[in-house]
């Protein structure tokens, strides 16, 4: 095996925001972080604001002057709609007067609909 090959992995020491501190081994050295598992609210359970470079602060300062928004009238508030006018009799619907005819008189052409499906589901015949 070649000598030299792996870099040194000496002790390392790491330090959090929240201030623990660990050691370990590693090939960079010390290191600090932000945000470790004793300060994570995953693994505490509980929320915890992290204000990093006082950016809320910086965003409630960049907005506090908007107009805020016009409240909308409730629903509540709103007048109801009036209830749509009751249907037309049964002799004013066109549809209704057609199926309401007499037997004898035909709409349209002499002809029953079994006889115009006949004719035309005959091709004409050839002449010679």
């Amino acid at each position: 095996m070649r000598e030299s090959l792996h870099p040194p992995y000496p002790n390392a020491q790491v330090k959090c925001a929240c201030g623990a501190a660990w050691e370990t081994r590693s090939t960079s050295g010390d290191m600090h972080l932000d945000i470790c598992s004793s300060c994570h609210p995953f693994y505490t359970g509980k929320q915890k604001l992290m204000d990093t470079q006082g950016r809320i602060d910086r965003f409630n300062k960049r907005y506090a002057n908007t107009p805020k928004p016009v409240d909308k009238p409730k629903v509540e508030d709103m007048p109801k709609a009036e209830p749509k006018a009751a249907k037309a009799p049964a002799s004013d619907n066109p549809k209704k007067a057609k199926a309401e005819k007499p037997a004898g008189e035909k709409s349209g052409s002499d002809k029953p609909a079994a006889e115009k499906k006949a004719a035309a589901a005959k091709p004409p015949k050839a002449q010679a």
